[in-house]
């Protein structure tokens, strides 16, 4: 199936989805207003904490993240998470359902990829609410900013943002694969918040005995961490030997995550026996 073709049904499951919401608009509205409630309450709790340990002081001891620097941090976080919220956690969340019910039989039939179908047929587009106030928040951080990227930076941010929610993606077919073998996978689902939780913070924090081993772990085994820092890094500071080499293994591990993730759902979909059997 071409490129195209492909495009074509991505914009059908856009619009669908858009109708579908904008028939229940104030349901649409109260899921835009609560997202946006959360971001604003970590918003402000981070304010808080920037007020009473000023504006160019750290957030952490020796994190090198000051105020707007970590604002720019933060953003890239809503922005990321948006889009995985946005286009794949619906699907995700309905996967084991969709076993169970009997509804995977239907879709594997299709002409068409089995799991671009399962991954994209849903948009929560009230999700994007937070992507807008991400945007929001990036653009007046970096005018804040005493330091200003320069255009490597800012053309390399999109392409590395994207990076982040392809390993996001990754991480969430792969725990979304296992309910094939194991039925009703809640729990390993929720497995996939925590482990995304250290995605949320600078990988500097993460220091003593045991931050040590989190920070290799969650760089090199399960390459969260590498989610957000390296968007953020690329616009909140300047370039330094040390940003290069995080570049290329975020390439590496973008390309990893999802060849993995792709191997383990096409090996779940293998042991499917059809809802019948």
């Amino acid at each position: 199936m071409a490129i195209t073709h492909y495009w074509r049904v991505f914009m059908t499951f856009l619009r669908n989805s858009l109708v579908r919401d904008m028939t229940f608009r104030w349901n649409f509205i109260i899921n835009s207003i609560s997202s946006l409630s959360w971001v604003f309450m970590n918003l402000g709790f981070y304010i808080l904490i920037f007020h009473q340990i000023g504006s160019h002081g750290e957030l952490a001891p020796q994190s090198g993240w000051r105020q707007y620097e970590f604002f720019v941090f933060l953003s890239t976080t809503l922005l990321i998470n948006s889009i995985v919220q946005t286009f794949f956690m619906p699907n995700a969340e309905e996967f084991s359902e969709l076993i169970r019910r009997g509804g995977l039989d239907f879709a594997l039939v299709k002409p068409i990829d089995t799991q671009f179908l399962i991954s994209l047929y849903e948009v929560d587009w009230s999700s994007l609410a937070n992507f807008v106030f991400g945007l929001c928040l990036l653009s007046y951080s970096l005018y804040r900013l005493d330091y200003h990227p320069g255009w490597f930076q800012v053309v390399a941010y999109p392409f590395y943002v994207i990076c982040g929610v392809v390993i996001l993606y990754s991480l969430m077919i792969a725990l979304a694969s296992t309910s094939i073998w194991l039925g009703r996978n809640q729990s390993l689902y929720n497995f996939w918040f925590y482990l995304t939780n250290f995605s949320r913070y600078p990988m500097e924090i993460y220091r003593g005995p045991v931050g040590d081993w989190l920070r290799r772990i969650f760089t090199f085994l399960v390459p969260v961490l590498v989610v957000v820092n390296v968007p953020a890094r690329l616009l909140a500071k300047p370039l330094e030997p040390e940003h290069w080499w995080l570049m290329l293994y975020a390439l590496a591990a973008t390309v990893g995550s999802f060849a993995l993730g792709r191997w383990i759902f096409l090996k779940a979909l293998d042991s499917y026996r059809s809802a019948s059997s």
